[in-house]
């Protein structure tokens, strides 16, 4: 082998490597950016049951809510719809969720968790073509009186 031909399978080596390493660095940072599915340590905390939502920023009458999959909280505004859902933040007091609902809106969501019983949840979007932004404090208040549930997102 001649000192040409060491130099250049040095330098293919040296390329390789280097494209190797930019692959990686490509791969990490994309995974560190991509956004996670909406399962966060508030929505893990908070008691399946009937749940009482009081508007804070309007006069909209109290609903009344049997949840068993605690993410309806997230898309309050689609309840019902089949949304996909981003967790933003997520904290062991606050998440915060972007969710889309195809054909149906959008919305972003953030639960601040005061107990496993009690939340705020502030929500804005687009629903039906409109923009809306609503505030509850959710509350739970027993468990669910009817046997049916209301609808899980996904």
């Amino acid at each position: 082998m001649t000192a040409g031909s060491r130099t250049s399978n040095a330098r293919k080596g040296l390329g390789v490597a280097i494209a190797l390493f930019s692959a990686l660095l490509i791969n990490s940072a994309t995974r560190a950016q991509a956004p996670r599915s909406a399962e966060s340590a508030v929505i893990a905390a908070l008691l399946p049951g009937e749940w009482q939502l009081r508007a804070t920023n309007s006069a909209s009458p109290t609903r009344i809510l049997c949840l068993h999959d605690m993410r309806t909280l997230v898309q309050v505004a689609h309840t019902g719809a089949s949304c996909a859902h981003s967790v933003i933040v997520d904290t062991p007091e606050m998440t915060t969720v972007y969710y889309t609902c195809h054909g149906q809106g959008n919305g972003q969501t953030t639960l601040r968790i005061e107990t496993a019983r009690l939340v705020q949840i502030d929500s804005q979007g687009v629903r039906a073509r409109e923009p809306f932004a609503l505030a509850y404090e959710a509350r739970r208040i027993g468990e669910c009186s009817s046997p049916t549930a209301a609808p899980h997102p996904r």
